[in-house]
């Protein structure tokens, strides 16, 4: 498939071939690629086969989730740029902006001059397409499952060389799911769980999305396993449905400062005070960024979730109904309702 360049692209890309790459993004010239590295090939989540000849050294992060691996892997002082979303850990913050998560700024990306681009199902198609079109290394993640998390983070550390990190994580992450699957089996009962994302109207999340695979790794039932994907669903039906259990997205639902809007409406609506889990304070709030994105945090979102659904297997948890830390990322519902208004709601979240 070929590209038309705009002409601010053509541009940057001429003015580029001859400028340093410190001079033109403030970031530090990294060393060239080692004498060991060897071509490594992967086959990304796109299924395209992509051939990564240099050692990456300036990596450029398209999605919070991908942002968190590459730290979590140690390549944190290799990232050149992420998004506006890009929130995890701290560090990830003072790196250079290159546009949002659907609203990738190209022109950004090629200033950084990235030997390897982390893209992510929600940056379209179009865009991978294009960036690769424009000689860009790009490797696309799209995780749609703890496995797919796992194995994510795995290609990741293969196409970085960071092959024994990546093994090293995910086989933490492993152990924990495990423990928590120990756990479950002595569970006597599996309560009905809803997950929330927002609340004027109700969205919940049903199957085939990482949060019901969650909830049912906490040894819950997803009360709303019958709704397809991420739905809106009305008072009356949560109502008649009568959930033992209701988790809610911190914050402003997919992250952002403030006070936790989805809990005060569950606690203030009147036609919600006799619900079982309003009634018996099992109202919890879930940190949006571990609960809805594929990283290397899921384990702390399942054992929150478990010791919440089950908190007699976890005596010494202490979870709270009440409060929790607002969670900084996603402009309030935009974000959401913008993927929704599109008809592009994926089935989990980068």
């Amino acid at each position: 498939m070929k590209f038309l360049l705009p002409a601010g692209i053509a541009c940057i890309l001429l003015i580029l071939a001859a400028v340093p790459a410190s001079a033109e993004t403030g970031a530090p010239d990294i060393a060239g690629t080692s004498p060991e590295w060897q071509p490594v090939t992967v086959t990304d989540d796109f299924g395209t086969t992509v051939t990564i000849n240099t050692e990456p050294r300036r990596i450029v992060s398209l999605a919070p989730a991908n942002t968190e691996i590459l730290f979590a892997l140690g390549l944190g002082d290799r990232v050149v740029g992420v998004t506006d979303y890009c929130n995890y850990p701290a560090e990830a913050t003072e790196k250079p902006k290159v546009g949002g998560y659907a609203t990738v700024n190209i022109e950004q990306v090629i200033t950084a001059r990235p030997d390897l681009v982390v893209a992510a199902y929600g940056n379209t198609e179009e865009t991978i397409e294009r960036m690769r079109g424009l000689g860009l290394t790009v490797v696309a993640l799209k995780p749609d499952s703890v496995d797919g998390t796992l194995m994510d983070i795995r290609l990741v550390g293969k196409a970085t060389g960071a092959e024994k990190e990546a093994a090293s994580l995910a086989g933490g992450i492993e152990d924990r799911i495990e423990a928590v699957r120990e756990k479950m089996a002595d569970a006597t009962e599996k309560p009905g769980v809803v997950h929330v994302m927002w609340y004027e109207p109700v969205w919940v999340s049903g199957n085939n999305t990482f949060q019901d695979e969650m909830i049912r790794l906490a040894g819950g039932e997803n009360t709303f396993s019958d709704v397809e994907g991420w739905q809106v669903v009305d008072m009356e039906r949560i109502i008649t449905a009568d959930p033992d259990v209701i988790l809610v997205n911190s914050g402003t639902g997919m992250g952002g400062e403030g006070e936790d809007l989805i809990y005060q409406s569950f606690m203030k609506e009147p036609r919600f005070q006799n619900l079982k889990a309003v009634k018996e304070g099992r109202v919890h709030i879930v940190e949006s960024d571990t609960m809805d994105r594929g990283g290397p945090r899921i384990a702390d979102a399942l054992e929150d979730v478990a010791a919440t659904v089950h908190p007699e297997l976890f005596p010494a948890t202490g979870t709270t109904t009440t409060t929790a830390p607002p969670a900084p990322g996603f402009s309030a519902f935009t974000g959401f309702a913008a993927l929704a208004a599109a008809g592009t709601l994926l089935r989990r979240r980068e």
